[in-house]
């Protein structure tokens, strides 16, 4: 379902791309979103992992710089039939933890010091294998694409904005016209929220497939619902100080909000997440 779910919002975003670049300038601004979107993709599949990893200051750790992680790591791999990833741990008290890396052999996965004094080892192994699963779903490329696609819809409100300023985009055939003031008011004002409110939907719909997916790849459900619990309490108390680009990223969402910013949250509710994978423990949904 959630698969099925995230595929129809990647049309949806994609539809509101071409959209926008019609909006804008007609058929040849339509092909420069698509160009901006690739090239944007492009960039992020290559270096995000180790832009995001050195903006945490993440250092890459062996077995006998920290055993018990490392094993964790390496077991759920071979649990899940995955390349053992690069390990890294984020000197930070901000309990946390995330995966990385263009695909599943070129994959990271880091964890906060804080998040690894508060849990105990089955714990542990729930919050990592949530991340495998994330690299296991290939996420971090969805996640990827999704949030390039979103960003290039974003610069086309930009341009749309100088285009009023300066009396919009010249052309004099009629296949390559835009859509006039209202078309790029829309691309000013609405697209941005749509593309934004999809990308969070499909960060949303990822998580609880990771949560499902890290569930059978530990083998215990409640080992992932237990770690959520505490971390939902201490990453209230010690805040992960993230980048906001970065925290759809976070098995714990690092940016706090209610009321109207839930619906821009990159992460489904936590009391949501835990109820589904204790009613997964004791026999409910897949």
């Amino acid at each position: 379902m959630n698969t099925a779910k995230t595929a129809v919002l990647m049309v949806g975003l994609t539809v509101l791309l071409v959209l926008a670049g019609g909006a804008l300038g007609g058929r040849t601004w339509m092909i420069g979103a698509f160009a901006i979107a690739i090239a944007m993709n492009g960039f992020s599949y290559w270096f995000s992992d180790k832009i995001v990893l050195k903006m945490y200051k993440a250092q890459e750790v062996t077995e006998s710089d920290s055993p018990e992680f490392y094993r964790v790591v390496r077991d759920l791999a071979a649990r899940a039939n995955l390349p053992m990833p690069k390990v890294y741990l984020i000197p930070s008290d901000g309990p946390n933890a995330f995966a990385t890396g263009r695909n599943p052999h070129h994959a990271a996965v880091a964890a906060t010091r804080g998040i690894l004094k508060i849990l105990n080892r089955e714990e542990l192994a729930g919050v990592m294998a949530h991340e495998l699963a994330h690299v296991k779903n290939r996420d971090i490329l969805i996640g990827t694409i999704a949030a390039a696609v979103a960003g290039a819809i974003s610069m086309l409100a930009t341009m749309a904005q100088f285009a009023m300023i300066f009396g919009g985009f010249g052309g004099d055939r009629r296949d390559d016209r835009g859509g006039g003031i209202i078309g790029m008011l829309a691309v000013m004002i609405l697209a941005p929220i749509a593309a934004m409110l999809i990308q969070m939907a499909i960060s949303r719909s990822r998580e609880y497939q990771a949560d499902a997916t890290g569930a059978k790849i530990c083998g215990n459900p409640l080992w992932l619902a237990s770690a959520l619990k505490k971390l939902d309490v201490a990453s209230k108390r010690i805040p992960l100080d993230a980048n906001p680009a970065t925290a759809h990223m976070f098995i714990v969402n690092p940016l706090r909000g209610g009321g109207m910013a839930s619906l821009f949250s990159t992460h489904p509710p936590m009391d949501d997440r835990i109820a589904r994978l204790e009613k997964l423990a004791y026999g409910g949904i897949g």
